[in-house]
């Protein structure tokens, strides 16, 4: 396994490597109902409702995502090699 990790903001986001698949995650700190992501080709757009406003995110990922999910308030996305 290889991991890659960034902050910007209060946001931590983790690039994993493992022999079949790359996984994504990201902290985005809110409820998982606040949070909204489509997927288009290598690209991840993340749309987090904070109440107030709302904030939109592009994550360049390493291929199409096979599957999205948002549990307790981390995004995770994952790539098949």
């Amino acid at each position: 396994m290889r991991l890659t990790q960034s902050q910007e903001g209060e946001s931590l986001l983790r690039r994993y490597e493992y022999d079949d698949r790359h996984v994504v995650a990201a902290d985005v700190g809110v409820d998982d109902d606040a949070v909204s992501v489509d997927t288009v080709g290598d690209t991840a757009i993340v749309v987090i409702d904070h109440g107030d406003g709302e904030s939109e995110a592009e994550l360049d990922l390493p291929g199409p995502a096979t599957t999205v999910a948002v549990t307790n308030g981390v995004l995770t996305i994952e790539v098949e090699k």
